[in-house]
């Protein structure tokens, strides 16, 4: 499986974690399903999400119905892109993006509901 994102949108949650540093930072991913690969096409904060220096989330039962929703990105102010226990038993959706400190494109790592690494594919 492979993960589809445009440079500017992936520029802009890196932003978004900078901004909410030194505090967690978490939104839903929005994007399109074909047999190999996803593509991120925008994403939404959650509604009444929280985060603090150690964990971000949301009340799942307050998520819109949107089948487009396809998974979750959030940051790790502490820096490893590698997913926690708890990361990998709150995944929302097909899959988690990271976005490990210090923000940048380098920092950033996408993984499955099983935990496997997945490929980011950036496109201009």
């Amino acid at each position: 499986m492979e993960i589809i994102i445009d440079k500017e949108l992936i520029e802009e949650l890196l932003e978004f974690a900078r901004f909410k540093h030194p505090n967690e930072a978490i939104v839903l991913l929005r994007g399109d399903i074909k047999e190999d690969s996803i593509s991120i096409t925008d994403y939404l904060y959650p509604p009444y999400g929280f985060s603090n220096r150690s964990s971000a989330g949301f009340p799942t039962h307050m998520i819109p119905l949107d089948f487009r929703i396809v998974g979750t990105a959030h940051s790790h102010p502490t820096g490893p892109n590698t997913p926690s226990i708890v990361d990998l038993h709150n995944i929302y959706g097909r899959l988690m993006v990271l976005l490990g400190y210090p923000y940048n494109i380098n920092t950033v790592a996408a993984y499955s509901k099983n935990g496997e690494k997945i490929n980011i594919k950036i496109i201009d």
